[in-house]
């Protein structure tokens, strides 16, 4: 059985439109940090 998710398909929406509507491109950590998740969260 998997793991549940710990983030909401919601958040991870907007993280991806948040990176893609940016630009310059964030830095991975810092939009983390505007989202107060691991950055490691976002980087997979």
């Amino acid at each position: 059985m998997a793991a549940p998710k710990k983030y909401p398909d919601e958040l991870r929406q907007r993280a991806v439109r948040l990176y893609r509507d940016s630009d310059p491109k964030p830095v991975i950590k810092r939009l983390a940090e505007q989202l107060n998740v691991h950055p490691e969260a976002l980087r997979n």
